[in-house]
């Protein structure tokens, strides 16, 4: 498997899980603003939409998109129990999750990376504590997302949490989040990861 990131953006989840998951794969660094990967291919050839992650397979054949990315590499090694059983209720909210990160909090980045006004971003950051309002009430008693395991939910969140550093956004004001944060960061595969991606020393 080949692996298309960009350091520290998204695709930093599904980097976490392959490593959680002790799953073999090629990590290729991508330029999204160049859209060419570090040996020079053209990614938008590799991926058309021109986002990471991206996920190539052994027989050639693309997967796209974070939640579903995290998903299948699950699927590939269940021993390591980072996502529940296919078809179970657990399962379904693995997946609400996951779609809550997708929409409510990983979009809800975006204006805060773009150019914009000042009010936008007032209100992007406003809309993001919001948010993260309900996360705290919801990880209250919690030591992961989904309960007392890590799961494919931790490391997308994670991954997404970490921006708040680099939009302004400190999370003191929700020390719930701030110790979880700091509860992931410390796992050896996520360590790893951000060392591989030259996030951390």
């Amino acid at each position: 498997m080949k692996l298309y990131y960009s350091p520290g953006a998204c695709s930093l989840s599904p980097h976490i899980v392959l490593l959680e998951a002790a799953l073999p794969a090629t990590l290729v660094k991508t330029d999204l603003k160049t859209k060419r990967t570090a040996g020079g291919e053209d990614f938008l050839a590799i991926n058309s939409k021109g986002t990471v992650p991206a996920l190539v397979l052994d027989d050639g054949r693309l997967l796209t998109e974070g939640p579903a990315i995290v998903q299948y590499l699950a699927d590939q090694k269940p021993e390591a129990a980072l996502a529940p059983r296919a078809g179970t209720f657990e399962r379904y909210q693995l997946m609400e999750m996951l779609n809550y990160i997708t929409s409510e909090l990983h979009k809800g980045f975006g204006p805060l990376f773009a150019p914009g006004s000042a009010e936008a971003k007032k209100t992007a950051t406003e809309n993001l504590g919001r948010k993260f309002d309900w996360l705290c009430t919801h990880m209250a008693g919690r030591k992961y997302a989904l309960g007392d395991a890590f799961s494919v939910a931790d490391a997308y969140l994670f991954t997404v949490l970490r921006w708040t550093s680099h939009v302004g956004i400190d999370l003191g004001g929700w020390p719930v989040l701030a110790a979880y944060l700091e509860r992931v960061r410390q796992r050896p595969r996520v360590q790893e990861a951000l060392k591989a991606e030259g996030l951390i020393r």
